[in-house]
């Protein structure tokens, strides 16, 4: 029993069973567990889970013209959050090599080694079969087909090929950010429709924008790890022409719910009015580096998950609404 007890100090890095069998020189204590729980939080990216959630569980309310039932809006916060943090276990493991170049990402675990490759993929590949087969049992096929392929789309072809490669990676990767919208609605429906075509573009829309101001402050990051995002390789002033027209097509799309789904004439002024607002603001940073000020990009980028927060919220509401109107 005492030869057991000597060879059961652990290091994070061998409770990972990765990258080293250096010598067993920490006990498994309470704070090395903490340590080594939030490494794999930090994995899954938490903040980004948010903020697909932000629009998928909006979206049950109006596919369900009301509240969704307890068990849809489970699987979609359980099984949605899983395989967005699949997704981001996934891109973690891809990324580790520029990770490490990067001042924003330099402590992320596998950059940190806190968490080996081998245990990334395999954390991630779990989460992700749990999600998937989340949503195959308690859903239907349609649900659990687009998971599968919003987890695959984003590791294999955004992370693997299209950021490397492409200017336009932002805006073909955001297919796989605004697939959780078409997910949770055919969790409740079991099909696609028109409206869910247009919440999709929205948030397909609303991506450019959104990342690019982060992309435009730490340019020298993306640069220094040869990662040609659009502020990289163009001028300020194209990224955010493009930003606006961008900006526009994801307001116009806003709008167009309003006649297609069953909402009131609160959403449609909501719709319009966090919509002028935010083309206020992009129009107005855009001026600012046509004459060479601080464009002050990250009050575009908070702006931007506001913008998004309010406008599903208000989806949600005024379904809720609806549904009360005799």
């Amino acid at each position: 029993m005492s030869t057991l007890n000597s060879e059961t100090r652990l290091t994070i890095t061998d409770v990972n069973d990765i990258a080293t069998s250096g010598p067993l020189d920490a006990p498994l204590t309470r704070s090395s567990l903490r340590d080594i729980a939030g490494a794999y939080l930090s994995l899954c990216k938490p903040r980004i889970v948010e903020l697909l959630l932000v629009s998928a569980v909006p979206t049950l309310f109006v596919v369900s013209r009301g509240l969704p039932s307890l068990s849809d809006l489970l699987v979609v916060v359980v099984g949605g959050a899983g395989a967005a943090a699949s997704a981001g276990a996934f891109n973690c493991f891809i990324d580790r090599d520029i990770d490490q170049l990067m001042e924003r990402t330099r402590n992320r675990p596998l950059a940190r080694h806190q968490v080996g490759p081998r245990a990334a993929l395999i954390f991630g590949t779990c989460l992700g079969a749990v999600s998937v087969g989340l949503f195959l049992v308690l859903s239907n096929v349609l649900a659990a087909a687009l998971t599968l392929c919003a987890i695959g789309y984003y590791a294999l072809v955004y992370s693997l090929l299209l950021k490397r490669r492409t200017p336009q990676s932002t805006l073909w990767g955001g297919l796989c950010g605004s697939a959780p919208v078409l997910i949770a609605w055919a969790t409740v429906a079991g099909s696609l429709s028109w409206t869910a075509l247009c919440l999709f573009l929205i948030v397909f829309f609303w991506q450019p924008p959104h990342f690019w101001a982060l992309a435009m402050k730490y340019k020298d990051d993306y640069a220094r790890a040869n990662i040609p995002v659009l502020p990289v390789v163009a001028s300020s002033r194209r990224v955010l022409a493009e930003s606006i027209v961008h900006s526009w097509l994801m307001v116009l799309s806003s709008v167009a719910v309003w006649p297609l789904a069953p909402t009131t004439p609160i959403y449609g002024v909501l719709s319009i009015a966090l919509g002028g607002t935010f083309l206020v603001k992009v129009h107005s940073i855009h001026r600012a580096v046509r004459r060479d000020l601080d464009p002050q990009t990250m009050a575009l980028f908070h702006g931007s998950i506001a913008y998004l927060t309010l406008l599903f919220a208000a989806l949600a509401v005024d379904a809720v609404l609806h549904s009360c109107t005799p």
